[in-house]
């Protein structure tokens, strides 16, 4: 991977800030979890999302790092 790679996730991932996503995170063994939320906050080795849970009425923040999106681990679409 190279380094270029990943500040251009970074650099996409930082004019989306506040934005409303679909991830798709890979759990192993071909189990995804799919939740929505908004990007919230970026930094220089992982981003922050904010998951809705409307069962629970409860935000939780989730962090990943930007070789999530380039492995293909994690899946972003925007609402």
């Amino acid at each position: 991977m190279k380094q270029l790679d990943v500040n251009k996730v970074r650099r996409v991932l930082d004019d989306h800030i506040g934005s409303k996503v679909i991830v798709k995170a890979n759990r192993g063994r071909h189990k995804y979890e799919i939740t929505k939320g908004v990007i919230s906050e970026t930094y220089p080795s992982i981003f922050l999302i904010k998951l809705d849970d409307s069962e629970n009425s409860s935000v939780q923040t989730v962090s990943y790092s930007y070789t999530d999106i380039l492995t293909k681990d994690v899946r972003l679409a925007l609402c």
